[in-house]
């Protein structure tokens, strides 16, 4: 009987398509495997078998399987029901979901080749300039790539020479599909066969009297044998020996010597594995942790709610100690990279080579092992730690899972679908493995504490400082009055120069927090009023002044900054508001032998760019440390005895229904910096409004206060944690459609739903890379069913894209918008 198989396709369809496959192929074939599919008129594509059945496809005849990729599964059933769910509730596809979950050198793509037709007769006089540059090349090779016809022609699209060069025969196209990930071998060397018997190797070394380099090299091959039982890397006995490549290579040419290759994981622990005892906790986190502990076997998500310093990641590492020693895995989720660098280290002191890393700053290639390795269940990847990527990793038997400063924004995936928020996502999948979750934080968002407080989560607290270290004295100053008596010195306020002054005597360390990159934001002529706008988004340029350019943060347009004004000819340019390297040059020139370092998305690129400042910061070799709000985020440094924060304002009037809580949370965040270990640190918030009730709260350090107002604020508005949202955006390059398009989906939306319809509206932001955007908002309440409101809004949808003016206008669908 002919079998089928339903596909996952890593682009956005909204079906499963279906491939036929042989008998012999069915015996092989299980859900989880990877086959090359060809799909479209050329195209060859991994996908991944979703199920075998028996039923042909009824629209379209099923095309066979180019070939099947793996011999076992490499995603698990639990991992598809997963996905599923991502794809349901975040109104996306599988196949968004399968291109954002696998380390893309497991979508192998097929590449066209350009071959050049031997049969054909071609009059080179016909050919055109750029068409005969093609022609040459294929003279001299026998394939060439696209990219490489690119470079030839130097133009960026090639297609409409490839076409003409088919219409004359001059060239056919070969599809090839390739393996883009490659394991890393390492050679290793020993001495030959023939030679292991003493007779034999006297003679061998007599042999090399007349050759003393090559028995140098043998004599230490010896050396390094008896002081190390390991296998032997050509590159050590290179060293040992201080000769070359060649003088081994002639002896492996010889067969005096063997060479030989082992497979090994690009990132390895050296260290001395898990030499650390965990430290005792003391009685609150004892507490905290027979709390934790009392939810979990009542099968509650839990909420640990502990102040900042009050040693939370010694509770989660003895939990994690808990959960590995049963053999299951752990997961260890964190907001930023930047994070991961520091906690690596701590946790690789306590558990050794058992923990992997996984996020976007590592390389396809370590990805894939790391993928590997959790597949195969390898002690070396019992316990993961990552960004929000690590949800997507197949775990088999995952016991425990944390998440970390659960409140942060950086877990909502923006860009590209799918949107998905990692904190939930990770509560779903801690369903299917039937295993626990830790939310941590010390300002949780306020639908996680509003469940706590409901019940729905378990909930464990820590109000004490580790060792009993008093929370920061938080001071406000008032920028408004310090600049009106003239007592400010460029964005420093007197009292912050003072006590920048008296932390450097002491020999302590600083740390600078201003939310915003580069030199100044607005450049301006002080003459006609004139600013440099991007010319693909509604935004100004910023100044970077290390590069001496203005820069879009959007679309990344560049452009050298003008000696005069554009408009109007007057060299009188001046700028306007502060980023991290204007506060970084005017403390240079205040503080002249301060070192002050920088961190922000400028200085980290780099995969090691975090941990090079961390590093600097953590062994004192800085005494500044200005960034953004990187630095806010569980970051710990034991000399930093000040904290300043150089303009609050800016957080607090943001046009956005969280910009309380989240100025609350950034502030308490960077503040909780201040003074680790014994003495207790200061704080110093610069503000033009010192007397906003978020400012008092964040002094106060009263998280109890700013929930109970927030909460009230959001039950008069009806927005999360009162209801749900789900925020539509509209894209299209022609402002009259755009608008068109989205007023017509908004009068549809309320035909359904009546009220709870927001919009459509311009965003702050209304053009981004020549795309105008429009946002509606849809509020759901509770009591409404959600998965019935998504599917009346994709019977908008489908309406919509029947109008054909409104096809090509993109609608993206973001699901509890943050």
């Amino acid at each position: 009987m002919q079998k089928f198989i339903n596909v996952i396709l890593p682009i956005p369809l909204e079906k499963l398509f279906t491939y036929r496959i042989s008998e012999s192929d069915a015996e092989v074939l299980q859900p989880g495997i990877r086959v090359a599919v060809p799909f479209g008129k050329s195209k060859i594509y991994t996908a991944l078998v979703y199920e075998v059945h028996t039923n042909p496809p009824v629209i379209y005849e099923a095309k066979d399987i180019h070939k099947i990729l793996d011999e076992q599964p490499v995603v698990n059933p639990k991992q598809l029901r997963h996905w599923q769910w991502i794809s349901d509730y975040y109104m996306c596809t599988l196949g968004e979901v399968f291109r954002s979950a696998m380390p893309s050198a497991f979508l192998l793509e097929s590449e066209t080749l350009i071959i050049r037709n031997e049969r054909a007769n071609i009059n080179e006089n016909d050919l055109k300039d750029d068409e005969f540059l093609v022609f040459e090349a294929l003279q001299y090779q026998s394939m060439l790539k696209v990219h490489e016809v690119s470079a030839i022609v130097d133009r960026k699209n090639v297609l409409p020479i490839l076409n003409r060069l088919l219409e004359k025969n001059v060239i056919l196209l070969k599809d090839e599909i390739y393996e883009r990930y490659k394991p890393k071998y390492i050679r290793y060397v020993q001495l030959g066969a023939a030679y292991r018997s003493e007779d034999k190797l006297e003679e061998l070394l007599e042999s090399l009297t007349r050759a003393p380099k090559q028995g140098q090299v043998v004599l230490s091959l010896f050396q390094l044998q008896a002081t190390d039982k390991k296998p032997i890397k050509i590159s050590d006995l290179e060293n040992a020996s201080g000769t070359s490549k060649a003088v081994i290579k002639a002896l492996i040419n010889k067969e005096i010597l063997e060479e030989y290759h082992i497979q090994t994981d690009r990132v390895t622990y050296e260290g001395s594995g898990g030499s650390f005892d965990l430290k005792s906790l003391n009685e609150h986190q004892q507490k905290a942790l027979d709390d934790v502990l009392q939810s979990f076997d009542n099968d509650k998500v839990t909420l640990l709610h502990g102040v900042t310093s009050s040693g939370k990641t010694e509770v989660y590492v003895k939990l994690i100690e808990d959960c590995i020693n049963t053999g299951k895995q752990a997961l260890y989720l964190l907001p930023e990279i930047a994070l991961t660098t520091q906690l690596i280290s701590r946790l690789q002191d306590y558990f050794g080579e058992k923990v992997s890393v996984y996020h976007s700053k590592y390389s396809v290639h370590e990805r894939v092992e790391v993928w590997n390795n959790v597949l195969a269940k390898r002690a070396k990847a019992q316990i993961v730690i990552g960004a929000r990527s690590a949800l997507f990793l197949p775990y088999s038997n995952l016991g425990l899972i944390i998440v970390d400063e659960e409140h942060e924004g950086s877990f909502k995936q923006f860009d590209p679908a799918p949107r998905y928020h990692a904190r939930d996502a990770a509560i779903v999948l801690s369903n299917l493995h039937r295993s626990s979750v830790l939310l941590g934080s010390a300002t949780p968002s306020i639908e996680s504490y509003n469940n706590s407080q409901t019940g729905k989560y378990g909930y464990a607290h820590i109000n004490k400082r580790y060792g009993n270290v008093l929370m920061p004295d938080i001071e406000l100053v008032d920028i408004k009055e310090q600049t009106r008596k003239r007592r400010m010195k460029g964005h420093f306020s007197e009292r912050l120069m003072e006590e920048i002054s008296e932390t450097l005597d002491n020999g302590e360390q600083v740390i600078l927090f201003q939310n915003r990159r580069g030199f100044a934001p607005i450049v301006e002529c002080t003459t006609c009023g004139h600013s440099p706008q991007c010319p693909n988004c509604d935004v100004s340029l910023t100044y970077h002044q290390y590069k001496k350019q203005l820069r879009c943060h959007y679309c990344s347009h560049h452009v050298a900054l003008p000696e005069s004004c554009e408009a109007c000819g007057s060299a009188t340019l001046d700028t306007k508001g502060f980023g991290t390297e204007q506060v970084e040059q005017e403390l240079k020139t205040l503080f002249p032998q301060a070192k002050v370092g920088r961190m922000d998305l400028d200085t980290t690129r780099g995969k090691y760019g975090y941990e090079k400042i961390i590093n600097a910061f953590e062994q004192q070799e800085l005494d500044v440390l200005v960034g953004t709000q990187m630095l806010t985020k569980g970051l710990d440094f034991r000399n930093v005895n000040l904290v300043g924060i150089m303009n609050a304002d800016s957080l607090l009037n943001f046009p956005d229904y969280r910009a309380h809580e989240r100025s609350f949370q950034l502030l308490t965040q960077v503040s909780g910096r201040a003074g680790r270990t014994k003495k207790r640190g200061k704080v110093i918030i610069q503000s033009y409004n010192p007397y906003h009730q978020i400012l008092k709260q964040v002094s106060n350090n009263d998280y109890e206060e700013m929930f109970k107002e927030q909460l009230y604020e959001r039950e008069q508005f009806l927005y999360p944690p009162i209801n749900r949202i789900i925020k539509i955006t509209f894209k299209h390059k022609d402002y009259n459609r755009l608008n068109e398009a989205s007023e017509w989906f908004a009068k549809s939306l309320r035909n359904v739903f009546g009220s709870g319809i927001l919009g459509p509206e311009y965003p702050p932001i209304a053009r981004i890379r020549n795309q105008y955007l429009k946002n509606v908002m849809v509020k759901v309440p509770l009591r409404q069913s959600l998965p019935q409101t998504k599917n009346s809004i994709k019977r908008i949808h489908r309406s919509f894209n029947a109008i054909s003016q409104f096809k090509s206008v993109r609608v993206i669908y973001n699901v509890d918008h943050i």
